[in-house]
């Protein structure tokens, strides 16, 4: 998979911190209470916080909406250093 293409449109609104939609994704890479992964048009965003859940999930359509206490979103450089573990320690 290609992080480095910008094709499509790409968008993020949080409302309240516990309400989080996301427009342009690619793929769902891993997800749990506690953080969700999400592979993106624009590269790899971590959300983390508490009690999230995926309320809509439409690949095809490219959204996402997440419900729960959202503590932080953060964008991954596009190369991985460590991969998937090395985010559930960080």
């Amino acid at each position: 998979m290609e992080l480095q293409n910008t094709e499509g449109a790409h968008r993020v609104v949080l409302e309240g911190r516990n309400k989080l939609s996301v427009c342009g994704v690619r793929d769902v890479e891993s997800f749990d209470e506690n953080m969700i992964v999400l592979i993106t048009v624009k590269g790899v965003l971590i959300v983390r916080g508490l009690n999230l859940h995926l309320q809509m999930l439409s690949l095809e359509g490219g959204q996402v909406t997440v419900d729960g206490e959202i503590e932080s979103l953060v964008y991954e450089e596009d190369k991985v250093k460590g991969g998937l573990f090395s985010r559930l320690l960080g």
